[in-house]
């Protein structure tokens, strides 16, 4: 017997709306709200029709971000730089930005975000281990000490105002594994569509942090402690090893193969030239 679709939010507002999972999320979250603010400070397409708000914002103006959350009943900050840059470049959107997000969802009420973190959180955590949300963090590049920062506020936000969030540390979300790392942290856009939902709809998740991965047969990261999301991603990248594996191995020192963030832990210094 198939689970009742779940009620729809009035407005949910998706943050990165523009980017490569923006886009995506943008077309299957549509069954999750009456309309979808959607923001970026990129470029996006126009509306598509009524359930649809185009509102361009930059994560580092507060009173912008603070205009941008008025009116919404849940987060989906997916907003922010994604790759690895020099600090400067990552402190206004991922550092002041997270910060704007809750504060502006303190000030107007919103008690649930879904927060896009990253594997790179736990990135120097080498590929022989297999961890879980409590294993100590071990940012592996300025991206990934923004993303930490933001499960902090995260949980600082629940702690002092009861504002609900779901960390997604996610893997490597891209229609297949492009690598040998990426059959261990692939997540396909269904998966990653259905974990949204369980994070959306899940009564009483306090700060959970969850890792954004498919059922694949390499593991490197224990889902149990966010066992109560209801999470049972349905994908693996098993599909994809064989056409993978045709591709050389990495050399034995080489990060892609030593850490479980790969090419992150070894990204910059930047300015040093």
């Amino acid at each position: 017997m198939s689970q009742p679709s779940p009620t729809p939010f009035n407005r949910l507002l998706l943050t990165g709306a523009a980017g490569g999972l923006g886009k995506i999320l943008r077309e299957s979250l549509r069954p999750y709200a009456r309309v979808l603010r959607l923001s970026d400070i990129a470029p996006m397409a126009p509306a598509a029709d009524e359930s649809e708000e185009i509102w361009p914002c930059d994560l580092a103006d507060k009173t912008a971000v603070h205009e941008l959350v008025a009116g919404v009943d849940a987060i989906l900050h997916f907003g922010g730089v994604s790759v690895e840059r020099p600090f400067e470049e990552v402190l206004g959107p991922n550092i002041c930005g997270v910060f704007h997000i809750y504060e502006a969802a303190r000030r107007h009420g919103v008690k649930r975000v879904v927060f896009a973190s990253s594997n790179h959180v736990i990135g120097f955590h080498g590929q022989d281990q297999v961890i879980d949300a409590n294993a100590p963090r071990r940012p592996d590049s300025y991206y990934g000490l923004s993303k930490s920062y933001g499960e902090d506020m995260a949980s600082f936000y629940f702690d002092r105002y009861g504002i609900e969030t779901v960390s997604l540390r996610i893997g490597s979300s891209f229609p297949e594994p492009q690598n040998h790392r990426m059959l261990n942290t692939w997540l396909s856009y269904a998966d990653l569509t259905q974990l949204i939902e369980r994070a959306l709809y899940t009564p009483q998740v306090g700060h959970t942090v969850v890792y954004g991965v498919s059922n694949n047969q390499a593991v490197w990261w224990d889902n149990r402690l966010a066992s109560h999301l209801g999470y049972q991603p349905k994908d693996s990248s098993e599909t994809f090893r064989a056409q993978v594996e045709r591709q050389p191995l990495p050399p034995a020192d080489d990060p892609a193969r030593l850490y479980q963030g790969g090419a992150f832990a070894a990204s910059g210094p930047f300015g040093d030239q």
